[in-house]
């Protein structure tokens, strides 16, 4: 066996093992600022760029069956998809807010809504100094949406634009799918979503149908409390979840996410 033959060899042999793992290595177009240098990071924070922000309670009760973190795990699945279809910067998760609804419930934390808000500016603010004047919180929240707006207006004054998801956004999609009578929180379809998301992270043995109609505040544990009673802390039925009807809404989110985000790349502040 000649020199030459075997390098040809020993090539072959090396990219054999090589080419798999990078066909099966995800192609990203955005970039994670956490994994920058300072150097690194002032090369792409530039005036054009759009910065997306992760945001999801890594605290907060959903029931029996769902872990506190699991809003976080929603941004972080998001987050992934988001890197993988948009030209971004996406600056680390944000995983404490304004969540007053759940705090009967132990683990579950919140922020007040001025410090959720001004957390929120604040981040906006420090990262528009280096050129980036529009941002996208990618919110898996509800109660959330106030303190963001709030954080929008405040922005705007400075010349920044800054715009969230409203998971309110696939309602429609959620209509056609739906089966429980009522509720929104680590119910059907929030449970379908989490076995298309992060399957691992639900126990659908402990899942239940928790649902007493709809009283003004927040979740109770205490039948003759103030707010909606529920026991388990899911409101609406769990029970019903599925990984195709998870699987509809989610294409249905990100879809709507990525559209928004190349949407504002044009967008001017008012």
């Amino acid at each position: 066996m000649t020199s030459a033959f075997r390098i040809f060899v020993c090539v072959a042999m090396s990219l054999s093992w090589i080419l798999p793992t990078l066909a099966q290595a995800p192609i990203h177009k955005g970039v994670l600022l956490e994994n920058l240098t300072w150097i690194e990071a002032e090369k792409v924070l530039t005036p054009d760029a759009v910065v997306v922000i992760p945001l999801g309670a890594e605290s907060k009760e959903h029931g029996p069956h769902l872990k506190l973190k699991n809003d976080f795990l929603i941004a972080e699945y998001l987050k992934k998809r988001v890197l993988e279809s948009s030209n971004v910067v996406v600056a680390p998760t944000i995983n404490y807010s304004f969540y007053p609804a759940f705090l009967e419930y132990p683990g579950s934390t919140s922020l007040r809504l001025e410090t959720a808000r001004d957390m929120v500016v604040d981040i906006c603010r420090s990262l528009s100094k280096f050129g980036p004047k529009r941002f996208y919180i990618l919110n898996t929240g509800i109660s959330t949406l106030r303190p963001l707006a709030a954080a929008q207006e405040i922005l705007a004054a400075d010349g920044i634009v800054m715009r969230y998801l409203d998971l309110h956004v696939t309602e429609p999609v959620e209509k056609q799918i739906r089966k429980e009578e009522g509720g929104t929180h680590a119910e059907e379809i929030e449970t379908s979503m989490m076995l298309y998301m992060a399957p691992e992270s639900v126990d659908m043995k402990k899942a239940v149908k928790d649902y007493n109609g709809s009283k003004p505040g927040g979740l109770t544990r205490d039948p003759n409390g103030k707010g909606t009673y529920s026991p388990s802390g899911v409101w609406g039925d769990a029970t019903l979840a599925t990984r195709e009807k998870g699987r509809i809404v989610t294409e249905a989110l990100v879809n709507s996410i990525v559209s928004e985000i190349e949407a504002l790349r044009t967008a001017q502040a008012k």
